[in-house]
Formats: C-alpha cells, structure tokens, sequence
C-alpha cells in the first residue's frame, strides 16, 4: 500500500486530470457528490439527483423554509447525503452540516456548529471520523480581522466533537484568489485532494508529521473552474466536478 500511495503521488504532478464525460445540470452551481449509482449536483438551497449512467434527471429537493441558504459541497456516506451549508455571505459566519436520504432525497437531519468556526464549505468521512473545512475571506463574506490563511481543516469524531485542526500550506493559499477551499475528499492513497473557488486546479496536501500546516504534494490542473468536486466510490481514478457556467458535471480520470 505504501508503494502503491508512493507511485500515485509521484504520477500526479506532471499530469491533468483528463475529462471523460459531461452531464447537463442545472444545479452544478456549487458542487457535486457521487454513490454507486448516481451523482448529485448542489446548488445553494436546491439538489439533483442523477443517473450515474446515462446522466437522466431522477429526483429534485429544493429548500422551502428558508433556512438553508448556502450549500457548498457534499459526500455520501451509508445512504444519506451530507452537505455543508453556510449563511455566506452574511457575518458573523454561521454554519451547519444538512442531510438527505439519497433514496428519497428528503431532508432527514441537521447538525448546527453556530459560530465561531467559519464557514463550512466541505465535509468527508474517513477512519472513522468526519473532516470539515471552515473558510475564511479576505473581502466579501469575511470578518473584520480575519484572512484566508485561518481556514482550517477541522477533525471530529462520528459525534461532530473536535479532535484536531490544520491550517493551509501557503502553495495553496495564494492560489485561492482572497477566496478560500471550496471542495475536497480523502484519496485511498492517504492524500487529501481539495479545490479552491475558481482556479481550474486540484491541490494535494497530506497531513504533517509535525505541526500544524497541511504538506503541500503538487497541483493538477483540470477542466472545472474549482468547487465542491467528489470522488467516484467504485472507481478511485474518476473526480467528479462541476463548471458552473455552463451547468455540467464533469467526470474526470487521473493518471493511473
């Protein structure tokens, strides 16, 4: 396995992440999420359920209570469907975690983190654990005295109590544009594969050995213009992604 993470990582950057095939969606605006069978693409207070084969519309959910403003990103995990929302770009940053049956796509449940954290713009399970990103902005949408250099990769446990946190390795950073992570997923190779909001690049971090600053691995460039992206659970070569201009989801194959 150690040999097999070695070979990924060091394939991954002179590569890009090739572009396979592409699906009309409407609510490709702020991210999209993958299962088995079908992927879901995320707008701010709307989701699309679709075919993984064919790219066929299956089911629709939209907000009717107002209360959720700002999805940003999404992954699946045993059937339920967990989304971070944020009230961007409204301060003091308030944020929670939603989630939908994948079956239905009902909204099903909510964990609230209030304030103080920032804002949540994605989420992933891995080793037992839930991984949040909080953001922060250097203009619209961030708080006096604060820059983007304080997002935060938070570590909880299966109950949403904090663990540990890392920040970003300054590579990333500046590339972020005053924006901050958009989107990520946990690869099997152990890297930590992310986006920020409009650069057409993946960004490998890995956690360190010391301290609190995520490694920087290597860009890969892509198609997609940032965003929530989410990793395909039957084949781990395959991103998905989304362009919000033209409202596709793209899939994406990286180096094997």
């Amino acid at each position: 396995m150690i040999a097999l993470a070695f070979l990924l990582v060091s394939a991954w950057p002179e590569a890009s992440l090739e572009t396979i095939r592409r699906y009309k969606a409407p609510e490709a605006r702020q991210a999209v999420a993958v299962d088995r069978t079908h992927f879901y693409a995320i707008t701010n207070s709307k989701i699309g359920k679709y075919d993984k084969a064919t790219g066929k519309p299956v089911a629709t959910w939209s907000d009717e209570t107002g209360a959720i403003k700002h999805l940003n990103s999404g992954v699946v995990v045993k059937g339920k469907l967990y989304c971070s929302n944020s009230n961007y770009p409204e301060i003091p940053m308030q944020g929670s975690i939603e989630i939908f049956d994948t079956t239905s796509l009902k909204h099903v449940g909510s964990h609230s983190f209030g304030i103080g954290l920032g804002s949540p713009t994605w989420i992933d399970w891995r080793d037992n654990a839930w991984w949040v990103v909080f953001g922060h902005y250097n203009g619209k949408g961030g708080e006096p005295g604060r820059t983007n250099d304080q997002t935060q990769l938070v570590k909880f446990d299966k109950e949403f109590r904090r663990m540990a946190s890392w920040t970003f390795p300054t590579q990333v950073i500046s590339q972020w544009d005053g924006m901050t992570s958009s989107g990520g997923f946990w690869h099997p190779s152990g890297v930590l594969v992310t986006t920020g909001h409009h650069f057409t690049s993946l960004y490998l971090v890995r956690l360190p050995k010391a301290g609190s600053v995520l490694e920087f691995v290597s860009e890969i460039k892509m198609e997609a213009e940032g965003q929530g992206i989410a990793l395909d659970p039957v084949d781990s070569t395959l991103v998905y992604s989304i362009q919000r201009k033209t409202g596709e989801v793209l899939v994406g194959r990286l180096p094997k």
